[in-house]
């Protein structure tokens, strides 16, 4: 069961450290004392993984269940590569068999078991070359992606809608019958097309905030469950008989960054 860390962390650490004052403004030094005194942190520190982003992933998954006979992963906005590491243990992913394949823009240390592409995911020829790595359909489709927060939070909001609807139809284009997806979303408006466009395609729709989110994020999770498959006759960008239109992609760029 994956449970918050409570009293000890089991580090050696002790919470409640200052950092000195020394050169750093104010709100680095807050920003680094908040990150050294997160237990996700260092409970991430002390289990291996890369970002306490793990346990955002683990604890959405321990009550909806979406790693669960998961073949083939695909991880949008990968870095550091957290979520990857756990997609790769369920799948029994190895690099003479990657049945797991990370995209950002960002550079990735090499993870065991883990294809990865140094690649925006809006970049055009993105969808294709992440289809070719995995070999195969997919069950699961994760995004963490979120575009560079600017301080304005409507505008925000927006730019990160964006990518989870590119990721959302990406995700309706490739997954397999019955697999599941999961996005980063903000909270806030202008998503009610986006919501349409999910319902219409799984069985079932949430927002999920998981308690390894920071209470005062305004981060979200949109989870999907149960993709219903595409209509007869409906074919994948990337069915091999199939013709893509350029003008079909989006071209448009915009960062990432991961928590």
């Amino acid at each position: 069961m994956t449970k918050p860390p409570i009293g000890g962390n089991r580090t050696g650490r002790k919470l409640g450290q200052k950092v000195k004052k020394g050169k750093l403004k104010a709100s680095s030094r807050r920003w680094i004392e908040r990150h050294i005194n997160d237990p996700y942190v260092q409970r991430a520190q002390l289990e291996g993984y890369r970002a306490r982003a793990a346990f955002k992933l683990l604890e959405i998954d321990e009550k909806h269940k979406i790693l669960s006979g998961a073949k083939r992963i695909i991880d949008l906005g990968a870095a550091p590569g957290s979520w990857s590491q756990i997609a790769a243990k369920v799948t029994n992913s190895t690099d003479a068999e990657p049945k797991v394949v990370a995209i950002d823009f960002l550079e990735l240390d090499p993870l065991a078991g883990v294809h990865i592409l140094q690649l925006d995911f809006l970049d055009p020829t993105a969808p294709e070359k992440l289809m070719t790595a995995l070999g195969g359909t997919p069950d699961l489709v994760l995004s963490d992606m979120a575009a560079p927060t600017t301080g304005h939070r409507q505008t925000d909001h927006i730019r990160t809608m964006h990518l989870c609807e590119v990721a959302a139809y990406f995700a309706i284009d490739v997954l397999a019958e019955g697999g599941h997806f999961l996005a980063k979303t903000f909270q806030g408006g202008a998503e009610r097309e986006l919501l349409t466009l999910l319902k219409q395609n799984f069985k079932q729709v949430i927002h999920v905030k998981p308690a390894a989110s920071r209470a005062e994020s305004v981060e979200m999770f949109l989870l999907a469950k149960g993709f219903k498959g595409r209509k007869p006759g409906a074919r994948s960008l990337y069915d091999s008989e199939t013709e893509i239109d350029d003008r079909d992609m989006v071209d448009e760029r915009d960062s990432v960054e991961a928590d």
